[in-house]
């Protein structure tokens, strides 16, 4: 069938086998570090900027609270991070890193450049790559 779609045309394909990709590149390192991926995309937003609030963070990664409660729950028993509720608004919790969760932060330094390292690809393809993927996100969110 000629006119039939094609796997290997597909960018949705491609994104998939990338991102699964990239994971399994990652999972030995956050073995190490005793995170599953989620987790770490968690921490790297705490280490950017803490405390952050919970609405804030499922924003900022693109997570329902049904998915990141649980989340932050597992970081919370690891001691890496303390849930606290506001004094000046019991609905509203904030995320802290506890002295654990910032040591972390140290010890995950190297993961992005392996990741790269892994990639075959130089700083500014990555760049390029990183670049091109959020506009595409971008779009595709602005689409819905």
């Amino acid at each position: 069938m000629p006119d039939a779609p094609r796997l290997d045309r597909q960018v949705c394909f491609a994104l998939y086998s990338a991102s699964r990709a990239a994971t399994a590149v990652y999972r030995p390192l956050l073995e190490e570090l005793g995170l599953t991926y989620p987790q770490y995309l968690v921490m790297l937003v705490l280490w950017e900027n803490e405390p952050r609030g919970v609405r804030e963070l499922g924003e900022e990664l693109g997570l329902d609270s049904g998915t990141l409660s649980p989340l932050l729950k597992r970081l919370e028993a690891l001691g890496l991070v303390e849930r606290r509720r506001s004094a000046a608004d019991e609905r509203r919790v904030a995320v802290h890193l506890t002295d654990a969760g910032k040591a972390l932060s140290g010890k995950a330094s190297g993961v992005p450049q392996h990741l790269a390292a892994a990639a075959g690809l130089s700083p500014g393809e990555l760049d390029q790559l990183r670049e091109t993927l959020g506009k595409l996100t971008a779009a595709l969110h602005d689409s819905l």
